[in-house]
């Protein structure tokens, strides 16, 4: 026999003291009990005036030290533990991530989350191991496995919630390869079931056993926010933001906007009910800064309630276009916003002076360093194999690129395409059944957008996705712009940065104030910053050069805290949600049934005698 709370048994001091109410001496008083079996000898008996008497035989006192006693071992918890002597382990897994600091369950999800978890290591037998796993936009293994309770007390009191997004997918295969070949593993999830379902496990008949926490979905929050130069004066900026109500009720807020904590504008807004609502703000830009966009609302979560975004001022952009004459591609490019077009027919295209270099139906003796647009042509280390294709349709394109942001191909027809296999350093953004036809990526510190057809042996110039096109181009290979996009960080990524002067030290100020000192090698020109897990604005100091860069949750998924019900995948292709299970067979419920049957009986005989 085993007992979960032991220090109950310090209760048995007070034995004695019963013992001792009936040594003293008795004032004799008029009360009204409920029988008299067992008090009658009790009250004939007359002591002298001496303040202690001698203890009897007495049936009333050993029914009180009995139930007493009934009492501590209740609350001391015996139990049996099983006797099977092989070894099972659970593998326990506490989501961290955003949607975990909602305050719909007091004082948060995550401290209810651990508070759970914690009741399952307080009930692991003797013979059983456990491991500890937070599983946040990475998985960290808190507790590797072992049967000491204080270790795993420690771990679990170590987890801490952060403000990024679910990757479970990371969680789940390390948890799986843990339990594999373990007899009655088990894998145990405290989540609220607001991210995305990992991709593999739908069929896969893993252990799980999920623990769902949290009550209600009242949120809103701002899952996008991005800045552009204004189209009809590109000397201000034009902020575009999404709020998502995920609330089945609608909610009334407040939006403001600052810029370097300098108030520019404010809005009330009314969110309907499941659905998002596009802000777009103008606001006048003189020097490089952040926008910070923040939601006045009452929620349940609030670290997806403010947005800040590095915003670089903006500069001209200069272009080299290496043609053979094609007007539509010059004007497209000469019309877009901030650009300084230069036209050349020289194939030794030289140095990098250029931020972006246009290539069409040519093969330079040496290509540029600078970020490239190319047309009908390719680098021998961009590809394996290069063919060709008559009259390839287009089948899909990825409208959802910055590049193809309002641009469609479902009238484009081309007459003749490069036909390649997509590279590991690129995406495709538009495919044809054999091939891709558009490729963006980045190799080498180098972007690169390779249009594999000649656009005049096409349809797209007489379309208006084509300008707009060549402007996401121009924009999205710009320095500056993916300079800009390197300072906006998902809670959770690493962030990395180049600098052009090398350095010796470099170290980082969070956004609560402290400064974290980073490793560097003498002479790095890179940082490498992986403890990104804050909302906010951080600031790098390398030798004497400093940067900024936000920090943003801007995720639908954590936004919308609904909890689910029920995972797509488990043991039996789907999990519901549990209650904590019984670890050990307790006893002490048969304990108090023992004292409250001793009570019946006397209430029983009492009534029997005097029936």
């Amino acid at each position: 026999m085993n007992f979960l709370a032991p220090a109950a048994f310090w209760f048995l001091l007070a034995l004695p003291v019963v013992v001792v109410f009936y040594l003293l001496k008795r004032k004799r008083v008029v009360k009204l009990i409920a029988s008299t079996l067992l008090w009658q000898k009790f009250l004939a008996e007359n002591q002298a005036n001496a303040p202690f008497q001698k203890l009897r035989k007495n049936w009333l006192l050993l029914l009180q030290i009995l139930m007493l006693t009934l009492v501590i071992f209740a609350l001391a918890r015996p139990y049996f533990a099983s006797e099977e002597k092989q070894s099972r382990l659970r593998v326990l897994i506490l989501d961290s991530s955003a949607s975990m600091q909602a305050t719909d369950v007091a004082p948060s999800r995550f401290e209810a989350a651990r508070a759970e978890a914690m009741k399952y290591v307080d009930g692991l037998r003797d013979s059983d191991q456990m491991i500890i796993l937070q599983a946040g936009a990475t998985t960290e293994v808190k507790q590797s496995a072992t049967s000491e309770k204080a270790a795993l007390r420690r771990a679990v009191e170590a987890t801490a919630p952060t403000d990024s997004i679910t990757r479970l997918d990371e969680a789940l295969r390390l948890a799986e390869t843990l339990t594999k070949n373990q007899n009655d593993a088990e894998i145990h999830l405290f989540s609220d079931g607001a991210f995305p379902f990992p991709d593999g496990f739908e069929n896969k008949p893993i252990p799980l056993v999920y623990h769902r926490i949290g009550t209600g979905g009242n949120n809103a929050g701002i899952t996008a926010m991005d800045i552009r130069a204004n189209p009809e004066n590109p000397a201000q900026r034009a902020i575009f933001a999404n709020i998502a109500n995920a609330s089945s009720n609608a909610i009334n807020a407040r939006l403001e906007l600052t810029f370097n904590n300098s108030p520019v504008d404010i809005r009330a807004v009314t969110l309907p009910p499941r659905e998002s609502s596009p802000q777009v703000f103008i606001a006048d830009q003189t020097e490089s800064g952040s926008f910070t966009l923040k939601l006045v609302v009452d929620d349940a979560l609030s670290v997806d309630n403010e947005v800040s975004v590095i915003s670089l001022l903006p500069q001209p952009v200069k272009v080299l276009l290496l043609s053979t004459g094609n007007n539509f591609l010059e004007k497209a490019l000469k019309f877009t916003p901030n650009v300084q077009l230069s036209v050349t027919t020289d194939l030794n295209l030289g140095g990098g002076e250029f931020d972006v270099v246009v290539v069409e139906n040519a093969a330079p003796l040496e290509w540029p360093d600078s970020n490239l647009l190319v047309f009908n042509s390719w680098q021998t280390n961009w590809f394996e194999t290069v063919g060709t294709l008559d009259g390839p349709p287009i089948v899909d394109w990825k409208n959802t690129h910055p590049l193809l942001r309002f641009v469609g191909f479902g009238d484009v027809a081309i007459n003749k395409s490069l036909a390649v296999k997509s590279p590991p350093w690129a995406i495709s953004l538009v495919e044809s059944q054999q091939s891709p036809l558009i490729l963006a990526g980045e190799i080498n510190n180098q972007r690169i957008v390779w249009v594999g057809f000649d656009s005049l042996d096409s349809t797209w110039p007489l379309r208006i996705s084509f300008p707009i096109f060549i402007a996401n181009a121009v924009d999205w290979l710009n320095p500056a712009t993916s300079r800009a996009e390197i300072l906006a960080v998902q809670a959770g990524t690493p962030f990395r940065f180049r600098f052009e002067h090398a350095f010796d030290s470099a170290s980082v100020v969070l956004p609560n104030g402290k400064t974290a000192p980073l490793v560097v090698n003498t002479n790095s020109t890179e940082i490498l910053f992986g403890e990104t897990g804050q909302r906010g604005l951080y600031k790098v100091k390398a030798g004497d050069s400093e940067i900024a860069f936000a920090v943003n949750l801007m995720d639908a998924g954590e936004t919308d805290i609904s909890p689910r019900d029920e995972l797509p995948f488990g043991r039996a292709g789907r999990t519901e949600s549990t209650a904590v299970q019984q670890a050990s067979t307790e006893l002490w419920r048969w304990i108090a049934l023992a004292g409250l049957a001793m009570l019946m009986f006397e209430w029983w005989f009492y009534h029997k005698r005097t029936a």
